[in-house]
């Protein structure tokens, strides 16, 4: 008996570890919140590509993804796009809703495709609140709306929005000038007010999540929040008096569920295009667009169009020069690349020129190209002669206006890498020289972007738009010039009394302060214009992040072995003063 408890015992205390050591899988993670994206779109081809291809690189399970898609009064190919991308893209989302309307192409009583009739409001508000009501039905964790004119560069927009934990969040887009998609501000009657958040909030002086009055256009909503309930897009709330517009109506419906409203900028998220003038046509639309996509090469992630969706080639031209030129330095690949793909999406046609690299130019190789110093020539600012990176960028925009005059052009467009174009570039440079053209009026050189020195100086032109004669000026950025003026450049000789070819074109045109510096150049007739407002602008300024100077950072013209580092000075600043020109140069003279 005692031997068989002893087995007995022997094998509950085997069993005992054998259970005890056994390994068992571990739990699988929780899976993320579902999302349903609400895509609303009408006339929006010109953008479509990209928001759809944006929404594509979101850093987001698309198997907890469902796309409701809604689109309706298009007179472009609207339709076409999203539905081809929508039927390659349903296999990846866990879920399509798809609601075409092909007829009609306009609203009652809508007098263009972007005019907003209360009809047209009214539709609005009850396809948002169908996407709403079709995201409660699914029993959604959130909805995210986002406008098809408003391009999220940030792959992680939504997992940032949802890290938040708030019930209506949008996340800050940027835009070429002062609009986002928030307010600050709402007056008594519903309207827009300004107050003084906005615009520290807007340029990112103070960053965080923030309560506001308003977010539109693209924004998150947490379905799972108890205040979710009451929170409608249509029919307006029935204590409603404010004006019949989607965005307002739902402010005032958040207001009444007691649903805050945030704005978050800690990052950079995205671009909305402004909302152009009244009257505008698609056109004006795609011209916007197309500035805020060159906007996004300059401050973060590129907009890039969906691999889904077929994309026309673009067809570029010479917009009535002989000869457009993109000055670029070889190893600066990355402001070439940059520029190219703007000037194509411009659909600008363009001649690259290698610049002359005078980092590479030693002060022996600068002598037998026969460059010499302008007797008596020191920067007023930093009491420094000239630099090698002046050198190179003088002899760069030189062998310019010697091919212009080789080969007898009548005028050409010269472009430096590092500029960024305003809004409608095209279509403004066209028009202005069209109206120079017409007037018969008598110039050699038309400046699109440099920084003006003296404003309040500079007279208008008499019939012709946007354009005056200028004043003393700094930057060589961007500037039309004609065959008679690239030749009395060229007859100045001034590669053997040189000195920054920004200060040199003033001289031209008699318009330099310093009279000791004319003196060397006696024919001074130089018919010199500016656009105004100015059509290029820099892509940075010193003090920016990104700012990178080729000419004032380098070493001494004459002298190797000696650096130079002038991103101190008020020219190569944004917005800043200079002290006064006379007296500047009384000093150094």
């Amino acid at each position: 008996m005692f031997l068989h408890f002893l087995v007995l015992g022997a094998f509950v205390l085997h069993s005992e570890c054998y259970f005890s050591e056994e390994i068992y899988p571990e739990e699988s993670q929780i899976q993320l919140p579902t999302v349903v994206i609400a895509i609303l779109a009408r006339n929006t081809a010109h953008s479509l590509p990209y928001y759809l291809g944006a929404l594509e690189r979101l850093n987001y399970p698309k198997d907890r993804i469902t796309v409701w898609a809604a689109t309706d009064h298009n007179v472009d190919n609207t339709t076409a796009i999203l539905k081809e991308w929508l039927t390659v893209m349903q296999q990846f989302y866990h879920y399509v809703e798809w609601r075409p309307m092909e007829q009609p192409t306009s609203y009652a009583g809508e007098m263009g495709p972007k005019h907003w009739p209360n009809s047209r409001y009214e539709y609005v508000m009850k396809l948002k609140q169908s996407a709403l009501d079709f995201a409660r039905k699914r029993w959604a964790d959130y909805i995210l709306y986002a406008d098809t004119d408003n391009i999220l560069t940030n792959p992680e927009t939504l997992n940032l929005l949802i890290a938040e934990n708030k019930s209506a969040i949008a996340p800050m887009l940027d835009s070429q000038g002062a609009y986002s998609n928030y307010w600050c501000g709402i007056t008594p009657q519903g309207y827009y007010r300004r107050t003084a958040e906005y615009f520290p909030t807007r340029h990112r002086h103070r960053l965080g999540c923030y309560p506001v009055p308003m977010i539109h256009s693209t924004f998150l909503l947490d379905l799972r929040k108890e205040g979710m309930k009451n929170l409608a897009f249509f029919p307006p709330h029935e204590d409603y008096s404010w004006p019949y517009d989607d965005i307002i109506v739902f402010a005032f419906s958040c207001r009444a569920a007691e649903v805050q409203m945030y704005l978050i900028n800690k990052e950079r998220y995205g671009y909305v295009n402004v909302p152009p003038k009244p009257q505008h046509t698609l056109e004006d639309d795609r011209l916007n667009f197309v500035h805020v996509h060159l906007e996004s090469m300059i401050f973060g992630p590129p907009m890039q169009h969906s691999k889904y969706v077929h994309m026309f080639q673009k067809q570029r031209d010479l917009m009535g020069f002989d000869e457009i030129y993109l000055i670029n330095l070889r190893r600066r690949d990355d402001r070439r690349d940059r520029m190219l793909f703007s000037l194509n999406e411009l659909e600008i046609d363009v001649k690259v020129v290698d610049a002359v690299d005078g980092n590479a130019l030693n002060s022996s190789d600068i002598k037998i190209l026969g460059v010499d110093l302008l007797p008596g020539y020191y920067d007023p600012f930093s009491g420094r002669t000239l630099t090698k990176g002046e050198v190179g960028c003088f002899l760069s925009h030189f062998f310019i206006w010697k091919e212009i005059v080789e080969l007898q052009m009548d005028k050409a467009l010269v472009l430096e890498d590092d500029v960024r174009f305003q809004a409608n570039f095209k279509r403004r440079a066209l028009r202005l020289m069209e109206e120079v053209e017409q007037e018969d009026l008598d110039w050699d050189i038309i400046y699109f972007g440099r920084k003006q020195v003296n404003p309040a100086k500079e007279k208008p032109v008499e019939n012709v738009h946007n354009l005056v004669m200028a004043d003393y000026s700094y930057w060589t950025l961007s500037y039309a010039i004609s065959l008679q003026g690239a030749q009395k450049l060229l007859n100045a000789e001034p590669l053997s009394k040189m000195l920054p070819v920004d200060e040199f074109l003033p001289i031209m045109y008699d318009k330099h302060p310093n009279e000791d510096y004319k003196s060397h150049f006696p024919n001074r007739s130089l018919q010199a214009y500016s656009t105004h407002p100015l059509l290029v602008q820099p892509c940075q300024y010193a003090g920016d992040p990104d700012w990178v100077s080729d000419t004032e950072t380098s070493t001494l013209w004459d002298d190797d072995a000696v650096r130079t580092d002038w991103r101190g000075s008020h020219k190569t600043l944004k917005g800043a003063s200079p002290p006064p020109l006379s007296a500047a140069y009384k000093d150094e003279l």
